[in-house]
Formats: structure tokens, sequence, C-alpha cells
């Protein structure tokens, strides 16, 4: 294909695979009825951009396919040159999870890349942050007020002080009290509020803020066991509102602020130093999107993730209702069978999670989704999953647990954007990327998130909060192997800090939102 970004002199589309027999329209503002493209298809209505046109005629009940893969089934006939719409395609059943093929294809690692390096800040336990930053942690929602109150003073009067410091982040969550606290689910957001407190961006210094009467006591989350690392502090690092020694709101005040000012000063005498992109840990994922996310964004991202697992970085992909559906395409690229068993697990938890709520993967997608053009989920995961590129995936983890591997990881989480930045801040990643062709501010204040847009009218409407535009992939100008090369370069950019992405220059960043899957009482 060849076009300008902003306009196209003829008709165009975007078929996926040989086999698909439905097509996105690529044309700005859609093409009307009567539109002819160069291999004679006449369009019999008006599509929308970003929605599929039938190539040929569909019967009532016959495969709509898209990626070389059926995403639903005609519930009427459908005309070749006609839109489909998502009231059009019938969901079909997910992958049966006993009868998937595991480790059965697994990729052959591709050649090392030598010579790589960012500019990050080395932390005592081996990990490597790509910001230097004060991280609070909370043991309970109730004081997430007057943390606030106080991270709001360390910005005005302490961080002038010490340059060297990136920022302070406040880690509130709305779990800790009024909880099941010993529930089987509880694992969940207990190890996660625990590993969010140890990600490498916060330099393994860790200050906790509690009430003292709630369920969720410090001991026990900064707690060792069978899975987690003890995380060790000195008494003063542990500030119990409810201590009598606190007369008045200004005491506690000042108790925080007298302990973080600590803490500011170790974490001012760091600095950057050359290391090795083996050491970075990014994360993927995609909020708002629409059905160029498949084919333009995500997969130029997977071919980086591809580059830094060569590197031997690790890579983090995640979203279960956003892979299950494509997961017959994931078991075989397992590098071993426990791997694929592991998927399959996660795959399965969370069918039993969303059954338990009386309801299923249908939810997803979202409204903008399908006016982006996806019919549904199924749709949705096969572009979904082109972020985790083409490398054998070497590791699975449980909401919140940390990697102990380099290489591709898939990192299950719920699909929510604000869920599941959170869930992979807490399993370690110190970069993310995020794809989105409907558009979002959304950000991460401890880790910086660079946002690729689908589409180029996207970038050009939001260009001071996209960073990359995929859309040059839509109109042939660029490859997604040469877009793949400078999302690649632009993370080590922005992981040195040479480059800051528009949601850390705005100051856009959302609150955190632990998964929590245990009863509230």
């Amino acid at each position: 294909m060849s076009a300008n970004n902003k306009s196209y002199a003829q008709p165009h589309y975007i078929k996926v695979h040989p086999d698909d027999n439905v097509a996105i329209v690529v044309n700005s503002n859609g093409l009307p009825e009567g539109s002819r493209f160069p291999c004679g298809l006449t369009l019999t209505e008006h599509v929308p951009k970003g929605h599929k046109v039938a190539l040929q005629a569909i019967a009532q009940g016959e495969a709509i396919i898209r990626y070389g893969e059926v995403i639903g089934y005609a519930n009427e006939p459908i005309q070749q040159g006609g839109w489909i719409s998502e009231h059009q395609v019938d969901l079909p059943k997910a992958p049966a999870l006993e009868t998937l093929p595991l480790a059965t294809k697994v990729p052959a690692p591709q050649p090392p890349l030598e010579g790589y390096t960012f500019e990050g800040y080395r932390n005592a336990d081996g990990s490597v942050g790509t910001k230097n930053m004060l991280g609070i942690t909370t043991s309970v929602q109730c004081v997430a007020g007057v943390v606030d109150y106080v991270v709001r003073i360390i910005e005005r009067d302490l961080l002038p002080k010490y340059p060297n410091v990136d920022g302070v982040v406040a880690l509130n969550h709305l779990y800790g009290c009024g909880v099941a606290i010993n529930a089987p689910a509880a694992v969940v957001p207990i190890r996660t509020i625990h590993n969010l407190a140890k990600n490498p961006n916060f330099g393994n210094e860790v200050l906790v803020v509690g009430l003292g009467c709630e369920k969720l006591q410090p001991e026990r989350l900064l707690a060792g066991n069978e899975e987690l690392e003890q995380i060790n502090v000195d008494k003063s690092q542990i500030i119990m509102l409810q201590d009598e020694a606190h007369v008045g709101f200004k005491a506690m005040v000042d108790d925080i602020l007298g302990q973080a000012e600590k803490l500011l000063a170790k974490l001012n005498l760091r600095k950057r130093e050359t290391c090795p992109a083996s050491e970075l840990v990014l994360g993927v994922q995609c909020g708002g999107s629409d059905a160029f996310s498949g084919v333009t964004a995500n997969p130029s991202v997977g071919y980086a993730a591809d580059l830094l697992v060569r590197c031997g970085a690790t890579v983090m992909f995640s979203e279960v209702t956003e892979v299950r559906d494509a997961i017959h395409l994931l078991t075989p690229r397992a590098a071993n069978e426990e791997v694929g068993k592991a998927l399959l697990r996660e795959m399965a938890w969370y069918d039993n999670y969303l059954d338990t709520g009386k309801t299923d993967r249908s939810a997803n997608p979202s409204p903008g989704n399908k006016k982006g053009g996806l019919a549904n989920v199924v749709e949705k995961a096969l572009g979904s999953i082109a972020k985790s590129g083409s490398s054998a995936i070497v590791e699975v983890l449980s909401p919140g647990q940390r990697p102990t591997k380099k290489g591709l990881i898939f990192a299950a989480t719920p699909a929510s954007d604000f869920v599941c930045g959170t869930q992979q801040l807490s399993s370690g990643i110190t970069v993310q990327v995020f794809t989105t062709g409907r558009g979002t501010p959304y950000g991460l204040a401890a880790v910086p998130v660079i946002k690729m847009s689908t589409h180029s009218s996207l970038a050009e409407r939001w260009h001071d909060l996209i960073d990359i535009d995929a859309g040059s992939v839509a109109t042939g100008e660029k490859t997604i192997e040469e877009l793949g090369w400078e999302v690649f370069h632009f993370i080590l950019d922005v992981a040195s800090g040479r480059k800051k992405p528009w949601s850390d220059q705005w100051g856009l960043f959302n609150a955190l939102s632990v998964f929590n899957p245990a009863p509230v009482t």
C-alpha cells in the first residue's frame, strides 16, 4: 500500500492473512457506498474507518475469518462488499483448554543482540531502575488521605533539595481492612502490595504508613514466605498513625516527613550508570484498542519485544481475557510443558473467576473498542497477542508475582488498563509501552509509559499525548520491522532518561488499582 498519512487518493483496505474473508478499511473517514478498491471490490454500503468489509459473500452460519482464525459466525447473510458490524457476528466458543497442544512449536532462540545499553539506576539487590523514585507504601486505604497530603508537601518543599530524585509516589490502594484477610484469593492483593514496594524504580528504600487497627498489619505485609522475600526495614520506617506519640495531625505529618527526608537523602546519592539492555524489564499493554491495533502498533511492539529478548531482557505481556481466545496460538510457544500448563492454569482460574461473578468473556470488548471496529473479544485477543512477538514464553506469573527468569513472560492480570498497569508494576516492570487506537491519557508515576497510536489520525489529533505513531505501517510507509526498531531505540532512550514520554512531561498518572478477587466483608 502507498498513501498519504492524512488522506488517501483511492480506497484502501488491509487484509491480514491469505485465508481471511474480511479486511478493514484504512481511509481516514471510512468509505461511502459505491467505493471501488483497486482489486475491483465495490462497497454495497458505507463502511467506517477500521471496520470490516466482506471480501466475498458470507452465508448465515458461515465463519468470519480474520488473522486466519475464526472470529465468529455470521448470524445473517452478508453481501460481498458489505459492512460487517459486531451485531452480525455471533461469538464462537472459547478454545477448550484440555485439548490444547503444549510446547509443540517452541520458537528457536534468535541470534543474541550484543552491545545495547541504557543509563539506569543499579540497586543493591542487582535490579536496575529507570527512575529514581521514593515510594510510600500504605497498609490500608484509611491512611491514603494523609499520605497524599504529605506527598504534596514533599513535592513542594523537599524534592527541590534532592535534585537527583525524580519524584515521590503514594502506593495507595483499596485493600487492608474490611476484607477477608485469610481468604485463599487474598494472596493476590497482599502479594501485589508487598511487591509494589520492591519495584526497582524505588531503589530498595521502603517507607510504610499504616493506621494501626487494620487487618493487613505492616508486619504481615512485609513478611516473607515460600514465595515472597522478606522486606527488612528499620522500625522507624513503619509509621502507624494511631501511635500514641502522634498528638494531633501535624505530629503524623512531621513523622512521615522526617522519615521520608532520610530516604530522599539516600536516593539522592544515586547516579545513572551504563547498564546492559538485559537489565530492562518491559511491560507491554493495550487499551482503547481498535481494529488497527493488531496490524500496526501491536506487531511493531512485538518486534521490539523480540529485540529486547535477544538482548537478554525481560518482557511481560498480560491481560487474561485478551489472551484467552487466542491461547491456542500461545501454548505451542511455551518453552516446555510446565510453562504450557501454567498458561492453562491462569486461563482456567480466570474462567472460574468470571463464572463466579456470573459473567463471561463477552463482557469484553468495550463500546469504544466496537466503535473502533472490533466485533468481539476473539478479534480483540488475536490482535492483542501480537504484542508478545514471536519468542518462546519462558515463565508464567500469577497476578502480582515477580519473575524468576529473563525472556518473554506472561504475567496474568485483568485486562482493565489501570489494574493491569498496577499488577505489572508489582511484577517489576521498569518501563511500559502502551498501544491505543481510541486514545487514552493513561500513565503511571512509578515507571515511564510510552504511548503508541495505532493510526495516524489519533497521533495528529493527540500530538502532545502520543509518543510514537504506528499509522505509517497502515499506509505502507514503514514496515513492522522498521517501526519495531524505532520502538526499541525509543525504549532505550526513555529508560536512560534521554527522552520523556508525554505522560511524564504532563504528569498524567493514574491511581493504582490493586486486583482484589477476595471477598470484602
